[in-house]
């Protein structure tokens, strides 16, 4: 039997209204149920997830897409342990803020709701089919999952955790739908069902969130890159900042929160940017340096234009100096991407300055960009990060997965 994405769709909607009559104990009870699926079923997961990287070499994958594409034990006890994060989380939805009495003599307030359904178009990364589940599910949404063709063989093989979990608690197994077939027109199609799907989440890519962006008649939340900056002020303490720089930059190159751009201000330069060089030839990073720093680093390129907004999701940089934490702050706002920023600073007013003046996302002083995901800022695991303001912005929990409602009550008031 084909499959189709409007039926699914439809059926996903009509699933949505049972999940979200779901008590907290109910969705925390399905959301353990998962957890233990996945560690129960890791042999038939890692195999799955070998087909794809197999597939994925004969593809000529990149080296950061293939460290999104893969799995091993502890990413899967990993994935596993958010999982049991986000069911031992408050439950985002049937609270009630702000309520007020009104001239009239009505009390008027708020209550948090389900979205209904949301999508998911995402690429390589498997872990983003169980987190975006889980997410859903605690916020008492449906889900419909269409991951990309590289990662078909460990989709399914996860949704076959979420469908058991399902099944075990008698719930409407259309809750969550894993696309079963990649190619683009179900894509297309899906972008169209406004009437069954309530958001969609674009999750890779520059293009494939612009194509989604632009071809769907459902509202996108929108993460196009991620430019992380790291300023290197005049007051830091160095080796914070190299400790940063480091992580930030060849933890994982392959990930929106690693860094891509250096700043260093001018007075700590010929000090620091030493240390920093030879670091990053250690772990055989490209530099592409302004003039002002390119004599520092062996075999650096001049930096262009095309640096200051590069998302390089690889072992490269770019790297610039600046006269004053003036500047630092003018440069960063003219590239930033609205992800993550972080400045390295003794000085207590420097940082609480840049922390106010950058809206970014996330705003860090004194902390890696790594640090910049879900489930390191207390979200057990995140669906997305938005940079587009609005309705959420930054790494999305559960919550973001909500909206509100106005709820009046009284006692017999008529309107005069």
């Amino acid at each position: 039997m084909s499959f189709s994405i409007t039926s699914a769709a439809q059926q996903a909607k009509k699933a949505a209204r049972q999940i979200a009559s779901l008590t907290a104990g109910q969705k925390n009870q399905l959301l353990s149920d998962i957890a233990e699926a996945l560690v129960e079923n890791t042999p038939a997961i890692l195999a799955a997830n070998k087909k794809d990287l197999i597939a994925g070499e004969e593809n000529g994958l990149d080296a950061a897409m293939l460290d999104r594409l893969g799995l091993d034990p502890k990413r899967i006890q990993d994935i596993a342990e958010a999982v049991i994060e986000i069911a031992g989380q408050a439950d985002p939805v049937g609270s009630i803020s702000k309520i007020e009495r009104m001239p009239s003599g009505i009390q008027v307030g708020k209550m948090r709701i389900p979205l209904g359904v949301i999508a998911m178009i995402y690429e390589s990364r498997p872990n983003v089919t169980i987190d975006a589940a889980a997410l859903c599910l605690k916020a008492g949404n449906a889900v419909v999952l269409r991951g990309g063709k590289e990662a078909i063989h460990s989709n399914l093989a996860l949704a076959e955790c979420i469908k058991s979990a399902l099944a075990k608690q008698q719930l409407d197994p259309a809750a969550v739908v894993v696309v079963p077939d990649p190619d683009r027109a179900v894509m297309n199609e899906l972008m169209t069902l406004n009437e069954s799907i309530d958001l969609i989440i674009p999750r890779g890519g520059e293009g494939l969130i612009r194509f989604v962006s632009q071809n769907s008649r459902i509202p996108v939340i929108q993460h196009y890159k991620g430019v992380c900056h790291l300023y290197v002020d005049s007051a830091a303490d160095q080796n914070k900042g190299l400790d940063i720089l480091k992580n930030g930059k060849t933890q994982r190159t392959g990930v929106c929160n690693s860094l891509e751009t250096l700043v260093v201000h001018k007075d700590i330069a010929a000090s620091f940017l030493p240390k920093a060089a030879a670091m990053l030839a250690e772990h055989n990073t490209l530099v592409h340096a302004c003039e002002n720093s390119i004599y520092y680093f062996s075999n650096a390129q001049p930096a262009t234009e095309d640096d200051w907004h590069a998302e390089y999701l690889a072992m490269e940089i770019a790297v610039r100096v600046v006269d004053d934490f003036e500047q630092a702050i003018e440069h960063i706002e003219e590239y930033s991407s609205g992800h993550t920023e972080v400045i390295v600073s003794q000085d207590y007013s420097k940082t609480q300055a840049f922390i106010r003046r950058i809206n970014s996302a996330v705003v860090m002083a004194n902390a890696s960009s790594r640090f910049s995901d879900g489930g390191q800022l207390g979200l057990g695991a995140e669906i997305g990060i938005s940079t587009s303001k609005l309705h959420a912005y930054g790494p999305m929990g559960a919550e973001s997965l909500t909206t509100e409602k106005f709820i009046v009550m009284g006692d017999g008031e008529v309107r005069i």
